[in-house]
């Protein structure tokens, strides 16, 4: 996987405190899903958040954020956030739970609806 694996203990770490979330391999990296929806993930070394547009758009004005344009077409909701601008594990909790607080305000996705209960690439986490 062509991914900042130190990133993802990171964000894992981030995760596990609030509450279940998942995880699945992508094709450019790796995905993390709270309630079955997708949250945030890693691009290399960047990470990709999953906003509402409105906060996404007010995200784009900050330092290091860039829109995803992963088709090269740039998606309304979704930003990339350089290494830069999740150096400090503060900054990198305050844009993971952006990205929460939407992926909770979603339906819930149940095993049955999509996502399938097993498979290769995705982990299911639990918090302590």
């Amino acid at each position: 996987m062509a991914c900042d694996l130190h990133l993802a203990d990171r964000i894992r770490t981030v995760l596990g405190q609030t509450g279940d979330f998942s995880e699945r391999k992508t094709f450019g990296g790796l995905c993390f899903l709270v309630n079955g929806n997708m949250c945030c993930g890693i691009v290399k070394s960047s990470l990709m958040l999953r906003l509402t547009p409105e906060t996404a758009t007010a995200a784009l004005r900050e330092p290091h954020t860039r829109p995803m344009d992963f088709t090269g077409k740039p998606m309304k909701s979704m930003i990339y956030i350089d290494a830069a601008g999740i150096d400090s594990d503060t900054s990198l909790e305050r844009w993971i739970r952006s990205a929460e607080r939407v992926a909770r305000t979603l339906p819930a996705k149940s095993e049955k609806s999509g996502e399938p209960s097993t498979g290769a690439g995705k982990r299911r986490i639990r918090s302590t």
